[in-house]
């Protein structure tokens, strides 16, 4: 199983970036499809960008779409969340998470069920 450590999150305000980090320990992250959710207080952990395990493929929620870029760099086995224009709802845990079958994406891979390791999270808070 791979162990996650996100990092990079903060205060910030409305229309800021902010680049969060999620740092790989265990096993490659290039074996597994990885996604960035969130989590706002009282609401469900929602998905906001995926990769594929080959890092070829991205998809993202609609409503970062355009704002937020998911990355990876296979030197620092570590993945990205390059988030720009970030606005009041932006606000919430961030998470990193591996999928858990190795070697398999789809772009319909939005359940937190279906990724089986995850990261302690990284708080942003966007200010209006």
């Amino acid at each position: 199983q791979v162990q996650l450590v996100e990092s990079g999150g903060g205060l910030v305000q409305t229309g800021d970036s902010l680049r969060l980090s999620c740092v790989a320990s265990g096993r490659t992250l290039g074996e597994y499809s990885m996604s960035w959710f969130r989590q706002a207080p009282g609401k469900e952990r929602e998905f906001v960008a995926g990769l594929s395990y080959s890092g070829r493929w991205t998809h993202y929620a609609d409503s970062v779409k355009g704002r937020f870029t998911i990355s990876r760099d296979d030197a620092k086995n570590t993945v990205y969340l390059q988030m720009t224009s970030l606005q009041p709802e932006d606000t919430a845990v961030y998470y990193c998470a591996a999928r858990t079958k190795r070697f398999y994406y789809s772009a319909d891979d939005v359940s937190p069920a279906d990724y089986g390791s995850w990261g302690q999270g990284t708080q942003v808070t966007v200010s209006s």
